[in-house]
């Protein structure tokens, strides 16, 4: 079947996944190796949860993963301890996280749930995450960060990490084609690609940096450090758009630190 791709807006029929409900086994295939089995990788630039401890302590702790992909992340959280569950909106994703908890000594549950309307009760976590997850792929990132304030408990640390705002404006071409702007940074009409009868296969949505703020803080959340990984020297993999060529002048990936007040 044929994909038809560009930068419109996107149909009124809802948030698309079904990309990810159909090419898992294919994402999963191309960057397994690189996820692991139960290892928490935060962006292409090679940022490890082991090494950052961007959410703090996790052993004894509640901790819900939205947009979980296949659970890597939550299953490393479950090693160390942690009460971990993880969700998704795609099935596809969560019949390989299940195909991964079987290969992992610590398995975690796995819930079918969009990041917008988490069925858990208020004040039921104590650190909620996400990892490139969710947040690019829905046209109202602010009812994620509202819900997830709502299941946090006060002082709760709500971490993310985002394809950084400044590369909407370039290519995502990782040579050196992908070092000239073509497009506004300003320009936040959606990336939409539809099969060959125009049902959209799959949607990313692009927020400026003082977007990504605005929505934290309107959802009562605080902001305590953003952080923009550097390309580590000598690091030569190629993930889409990153790469060393554009990761020696462009940052690549975006996480904002929050948390809960209170607590």
């Amino acid at each position: 079947m044929s994909r038809t791709a560009g930068y419109r807006p996107l149909p009124p029929e809802g948030v698309p996944h079904r990309w990810w409900d159909t090419h898992a086994a294919e994402y999963l295939a191309e960057h397994g190796d690189a996820l692991g089995v139960d290892d928490f990788l935060w962006c292409p630039e090679g940022l490890y949860e082991r090494d950052v401890h961007l959410l703090g302590p996790i052993d004894g702790r509640d901790v819900l993963e939205v947009g979980a992909g296949a659970a890597q992340c939550s299953r490393w959280c479950a090693a160390q301890g942690g009460r971990a569950v993880a969700t998704d909106v795609a099935a596809g994703m969560l019949a390989e996280a299940a195909r991964l908890n079987a290969r992992s000594a610590a398995p975690v549950p796995l819930v079918l749930a969009d990041a917008r309307a988490l069925p858990f009760a208020d004040a039921a976590f104590d650190v909620v995450f996400t990892a490139f997850g969710a947040l690019p792929f829905v046209p109202d990132a602010d009812r994620v960060h509202r819900e997830v304030a709502r299941v946090l408990r006060p002082g709760g640390r709500w971490v993310c990490s985002v394809t950084h705002p400044i590369r909407w404006a370039f290519p995502d071409d990782p040579s050196e084609r992908g070092l000239t702007a073509v497009r506004s940074y300003f320009d936040r009409t959606p990336y939409v690609e539809t099969d060959d009868t125009g049902r959209v296969e799959y949607a990313e949505h692009h927020r400026t940096l003082a977007d990504h703020i605005a929505d934290v803080v309107g959802a009562g959340l605080v902001l305590d450090r953003l952080v923009e990984p550097e390309w580590p020297q000598g690091r030569t993999e190629v993930w889409g758009g990153w790469g060393p060529v554009r990761g020696a002048l462009l940052p690549g990936t975006l996480i904002l630190v929050t948390r809960k007040p209170g607590g």
